[in-house]
């Protein structure tokens, strides 16, 4: 069981590490990067301790144009129809 639910907006950047982070009762910080967050990912881990959290995000949020431009790439064509004589 997740030892809280924190919102991605309570949380903070932290840009040498190149994760989110949010403070942890044994004094460390759960952690979890934005392609975790791309893949789906809410759980955010404490490096120290057996401690983690559910991070409530919305996941739209990161992926980006490019990643919406490749899956329309895997949506299925139009059918246009054929005329066989």
């Amino acid at each position: 069981m997740s030892y809280d639910d924190v919102e991605i907006e309570d949380m903070e950047w932290k840009e040498e590490i190149q994760a989110f982070t949010y403070p942890c009762p044994c004094g460390d910080l759960f952690q979890i990067t934005k392609e975790e967050l791309k893949l789906g990912e809410e759980i955010a881990r404490c490096p120290s301790c057996s401690l983690y959290i559910t991070v409530i995000y919305n996941i739209e949020d990161f992926t980006g144009e490019s990643d919406q431009k490749s899956k329309k790439n895997l949506e299925p064509s139009k059918q246009q129809t054929v005329a066989v004589a």
